[in-house]
């Protein structure tokens, strides 16, 4: 059985940084592509970063440079560094994962966490 838990969410004011970590267990992160998505209030859940099998990285545009995406094979643990937070980073962030390609689309997304809430104060 597949279990993604996020953690590392929480409340911190704009400019601050929170690092989150999704464990993973039932799926390799190093035979999945791992992903992490966001959901703002009443808006759909969208790609913010991936990290595929052979080790690329990809991140949606609008967020590169402010956001890190790493993992651990050897912890089944994949990252995300968030730096210069925003309020319009405010959401919940989800670990997702699929085997093989990395795509960026949602549906696409075989296994999710829970997710972990961020909440950024102006």
């Amino acid at each position: 059985q597949v279990h993604l838990v996020e953690s590392g969410g929480g409340s911190v004011q704009a400019g601050g940084s929170l690092r989150l970590s999704c464990l993973a267990s039932g799926v390799t992160t190093g035979t999945h592509c791992m992903a992490w998505f966001r959901q703002a209030p009443g808006k759909g859940r969208e790609w913010i970063s991936w990290f595929s099998v052979r080790g690329a990285i990809a991140y949606d545009d609008s967020l590169k440079g402010r956001f890190t995406i790493s993992k651990d094979n050897a912890q089944n643990t994949l990252y995300l560094q968030m730096n210069s937070l925003k309020p319009e980073d405010t959401g919940m962030y989800y670990c997702a994962a699929r085997p093989n390609l990395c795509v960026a689309t949602t549906s696409q997304y075989n296994y999710w966490g829970q997710g972990t809430q961020v909440t950024v104060s102006s």
